[in-house]
């Protein structure tokens, strides 16, 4: 039917303003509307998205990739700080856990006391009855605290202590338990002949009872107890390479107070004037805060004495007669220091965890201050009626007078488990992959602009040019990629230079080792693009060659240098740790995923310790496979004919 002049106008403005293509599209729809069948007009762009988002397992896969990458490059910053050159020798090899806070119900209602000194706490109820929690297994050792003996079990527990690797209890009769690991005098007889390294538990503790009544303090080092007596006279024994102070102690009489740190044994004189540890005067520097200028003691205490000491890995805390508290040692210099005290309040509790201090005073506030890297010093609001407070390695508990937990904060546990050297699994795998994905994206770079230029130049001009640079592609391709790697790695580090120009060196070497494909690739797609009516017009048209080859033929072959440079990446990420797995990448404390699997290549560690390695070669395979998957999926949308093939 012949259209009228008023409906001819109206499709020439439509396509005028909205343009062709626009107006096509709409016609199309409304025949298609209409039931009449139509052959849809897809761009090239359109048919490259709607091909890849019909592939099932492409789409997971770019959807994983791209919450690896939130994850890793985003995530640290809603996560707690993250230290390179963590250390904490009291979590070493903790298994995945998150129950380090988890108080047995039974305890929760009926708490008596709560100790804990590495990753497993340890309570007793009022009833007499033990409970262990947290990460319970000791390393390769085969024990497991948490299987508490039948004695024990049948007793009446009075006081109960942990150590790093063992548990002491007293019954109300006197006797006095231990269970954990005993390779190291930790508890029972040793003969002082056969181990002179080992301070021998006393016979009256291994074969004979004590006054419980007249106990004092019960306490626990690293792998040494100590009981003090009302008294004055004390007990202790252990392994002497934990604490080389230890015989002196030993050989004195009597004592006010004694505790551990990590690496003293601290005790408190009869005239408790001072803190004895036996050595060199570490803690004869007192301050009221623990961001105060230290004073020589008798200065400070300006004939105050010291009523009791808490101890802490690497400071200890004094309580003076007049109330006040006063510190010794060393701190971190981002501890928190001690909140202030209102007018006339003081403090009748102290406890000390590993990093820091938990305090309740006369207003019933709870304060914790100290290293608050693990959120040791983050005391929940609206506790009330709080009676007493016990403080763990990286935990603080407050129960009220009803013996009931009022609250709990601090380390809950590690979601992957730590290392040899107690860093969290879990953080440095983020951090890791941020930096292994850094490494591999910034080789592709600078692989992809060489590959591209020198591929263009070559297959673009041709003749002498293309013979010299492909050349000279086959030498660079002839190199052993991963034994010259080596080398220039292995140069690299007896090179006087900083981490992070190594890191850039890295990345340099792994780019100028891998063009070499991607140039062939494109100087092969060029020679036949060069060929086409649109280069011939170009030239007839007097445009430069290099703008030809660069501006008119590389947008062209653009969607195949793009898969390439998609596969190339995993690969980069790949060596990237590979290197690093053999030593020669960026090296500890920084971490990759490479160097973290460096430090699990032994059988220890494959065996006891899986989780060093399990976790960390899930993110790295899943985010290889990954790429793979979404890159071949991108060269088969690109390309019909490949396709079809299929």
């Amino acid at each position: 039917m012949k259209k009228n002049g008023f409906s001819a106008g109206d499709g020439w403005f439509a396509r005028f303003f909205r343009g062709g293509s626009r107006k096509l599209a709409d016609d199309v729809e409304k025949k298609r509307e209409e039931g009449v069948d139509v052959e849809e007009i897809v761009s090239p762009l359109k048919m490259i998205v709607r091909g890849f988002f019909e592939r099932k397992l492409a789409v997971i896969a770019l959807c994983v990739l791209i919450a690896m990458f939130l994850v890793v490059f985003i995530g640290p910053h809603f996560m707690p700080k993250y230290y390179d050159s963590y250390n904490e020798v009291t979590q070493n090899n903790v298994p995945p856990t998150m129950s380090m806070l988890s108080v047995p119900a039974e305890l929760k209602i009926d708490i008596k006391m709560i100790d804990s000194y590495g990753s497993f706490s340890v309570g007793v109820s009022n009833a007499g009855k033990v409970y262990v929690w947290g990460a319970t297994q000791l390393g390769t050792t085969g024990v497991d605290v948490k299987d508490i003996p039948e004695e024990v079990r049948n007793a009446k527990i009075e006081l109960v202590a942990a150590g790093i690797d063992h548990i002491i209890a007293i019954d109300e009769n006197g006797r006095v338990y231990g269970w954990g690991h005993n390779g190291l005098g930790q508890f029972g007889y040793f003969d002082p002949e056969k181990y002179p390294n080992i301070l021998s538990m006393p016979d009256e503790l291994v074969n004979g009872t004590i006054d419980v009544k007249n106990v004092k303090k019960l306490t626990c080092g690293y792998q040494c107890s100590a009981i003090l007596m009302n008294d004055g006279s004390f007990y202790l024994w252990g392994n002497k390479n934990t604490y080389q102070n230890i015989e002196k102690f030993a050989a004195l009489v009597q004592l006010e107070d004694i505790d551990f740190t990590l690496n003293y044994i601290v005790g408190l004189t009869e005239a408790r004037n001072a803190i004895f540890t036996g050595t060199r005067g570490l803690y004869d520097q007192y301050r009221s805060n623990l961001n105060t200028a230290a004073q020589p003691s008798k200065t400070y205490l300006d004939g105050r004495k010291i009523m009791a000491i808490s101890a802490a890995a690497n400071n200890v805390c004094a309580e003076l007669d007049d109330g006040t508290l006063c510190f010794a040692g060393d701190f971190a210099s981002n501890s928190k220091p001690m909140p202030a005290l209102h007018d006339g309040e003081k403090v009748t509790q102290i406890s000390a965890g590993n990093y820091h201090y938990t305090a309740l005073t006369t207003e019933g506030r709870v304060l914790s201050w100290g290293s608050n890297t693990l959120d040791q010093c983050e005391v929940p609001a609206g506790m009330t009626n709080v009676k007493k407070i016990y403080t763990g390695a990286f935990q603080s508990y407050a129960v009220n007078s009803n013996g009931d937990l009022a609250g709990k904060w601090g380390l809950k546990g590690y979601l992957f488990g730590t290392d040899n050297r107690g860093a969290n699994v879990f953080q440095r795998i983020i951090q890791g992959g941020r930096m292994t994905m850094t490494i591999g994206a910034v080789a592709v770079i600078i692989s992809t602009i060489i590959g591209i230029i020198m591929g263009c130049i070559s297959g673009y001009f041709g003749g002498k040019v293309d013979l010299i640079l492909m050349r000279v592609t086959e030498v660079f391709a002839a190199i052993p990629f991963l034994p010259f790697a080596l080398i220039l790695s292995s140069i690299m580090a007896q090179m006087n230079i900083s981490e992070n120009n190594k890191i850039f060196l890295l990345m340099v070497i792994l780019g100028l080792l891998s063009w070499t494909g991607l140039a062939r690739m494109v100087r092969g797609q060029v020679l036949s693009a060069r060929e086409n009516e649109y280069v011939t017009a170009a030239k007839a048209m007097g445009v430069k060659e290099f703008v030809i080859a660069f501006k008119h033929i590389l947008p062209n072959i653009v969607s195949i240098i793009f898969v390439t440079l998609t596969l190339d990446f995993a690969t980069c990420m790949l060596t990237e740790s590979s290197l690093s797995y053999l030593g020669f990448g960026v090296t500890y404390p920084r971490p990759t995923w490479g160097n973290m699997l460096n430090g699990a290549n032994n059988a220890t560690v494959i065996k006891n310790f899986w989780w060093q390695w399990v976790f960390t070669s899930l993110f790295l395979g899943i985010t290889c496979i990954c790429i793979n998957i979404v890159g071949d999926t991108l060269r088969d949308v690109m390309d019909p004919k490949s396709d079809r093939d299929k």
